[in-house]
């Protein structure tokens, strides 16, 4: 490796975006403008008003890395927040301060949930083309570096599958992000394979961000649980692809879950395992392997902070972990990230962590092994 070559250490497998105003406003097609979804300005703060959903989305807690918490305030003005979350040259910046190499990038959770709810076809698949197109823009600042989660559209498997054949070969296309299975719902459908296989093809993973969605979001809040915990729809759609034989079909698709930790996955194995043998469940389903086999082969996961997962890698799968920074939303420790990493990763072996942290999230999205040094 020259002098102008570096290594990854540190690649970030789940940030965010702040989606800028006019993004809907400026991209999609003259027929649906008058629909777009619209950032407004009111006396608590600017929020999104997005078609069907019944109260403004307000995105303060999504953009206060590097906010003390006595701070955090779910309202705030758009030109108060900072502006990596829509500035690529910024957010490169932003990088360079928390010392990260390479980040992929997802979008607001409340904002795509209300595209993926968007229940008429033709207005969803616009918007999800609108900020593909926005997203892939800001990753063409330095696509060795910035890596798109595209989003599928679930109005139709085949409508999906055209989308991503749209996107697959720009370069900054690194993931496939869904908020619904493709046919559109919550229980997978043969029609998916189309995009199982077309995934599978080209070595792109399939990508579920917490959990699947159903209908638009409430922009009031539907619950009084807060989100201290991630994983709960997570098991549900592991089991449901496994059982489905997705990767008995594709045995190359890859599968992340992210942002829903990885402690509880020892748990799960055993007793996914256990049910397999006890109940030959994999007779019943067609399945020729235990689940544990699809955790090990075709299944990771992303990580904010573990310190239990951490401790329990091996029964894990050193090589299924990648940690994330969740930047700029309220669990970010920029720009100190290395400071709690080097306290989680005290005693694990310089292979192992450089595996966690970067090696990989490199093999999985294809960053190169070198890029211009910084």
């Amino acid at each position: 490796m020259t002098a102008t070559e570096r290594l990854y250490q540190l690649i970030d497998a789940d940030s965010h975006v702040n989606e800028p105003p006019g993004l809907w406003l400026e991209r999609l097609p003259a027929r649906f403008r008058d629909r777009a979804p619209r950032m407004q300005r009111f006396d608590e703060g600017d929020a999104w008003i997005f078609d069907g959903v019944d109260a403004p989305i307000n995105f303060g807690l999504n953009a206060a890395a590097g906010i003390p918490s006595t701070d955090f305030n779910p309202w705030v003005r758009w030109e108060d927040i900072r502006p990596g979350g829509h500035d690529p040259k910024a957010r490169l910046e932003e990088m360079d301060a928390d010392r990260v190499d390479a980040a992929i990038l997802y979008p607001t959770p409340r904002i795509s949930h209300a595209v993926f709810g968007t229940p008429d076809p033709g207005f969803h698949l616009a918007l999800v083309r609108a900020y593909n197109d926005w997203l892939l823009d800001f990753c063409s600042e330095d696509p060795s570096r910035l890596g798109a989660a595209v989003v599928l559209p679930n109005c139709g498997a085949a409508a999906a599958l055209e989308e991503y054949e749209r996107v697959a070969h720009h370069p900054g296309t690194r993931a496939a992000l869904i908020g619904q299975y493709p046919h559109g719902g919550l229980v997978p459908d043969r029609d998916d394979d189309l995009v199982w296989r077309a995934l599978s093809d080209t070595g792109v993973a399939l990508h579920i961000h917490v959990g699947l969605v159903e209908g638009t979001p409430s922009g009031k809040g539907g619950t009084k649980v807060p989100g201290d915990l991630r994983l709960y729809d997570a098991p549900t759609r592991i089991l449901q692809l496994i059982w489905d034989g997705a990767f008995v079909r594709f045995p190359d698709l890859q599968l992340v879950m992210v942002e829903v930790d990885c402690g509880w996955i020892p748990y799960m194995k055993e007793q996914a395992d256990d049910r397999y043998f006890r109940m030959r469940l994999g007779t019943t389903y067609g399945v020729p392997r235990p689940p544990s086999h699809y955790f090990e082969h075709n299944i990771s996961f992303t990580y904010i902070s573990d310190h239990f997962g951490i401790r329990n890698r091996h029964d894990i799968g050193v090589e299924r972990i990648m940690w994330s920074s969740d930047y700029p939303h309220v669990p970010a420790n920029w720009p100190n990230s290395w400071r709690t990493i080097e306290a989680e990763f005290s005693g694990v072996p310089r292979d192992e962590r450089d595996l966690i942290l970067a090696g990989n999230a490199q093999r999985l999205y294809g960053f190169a092994a070198g890029a211009p040094a910084r």
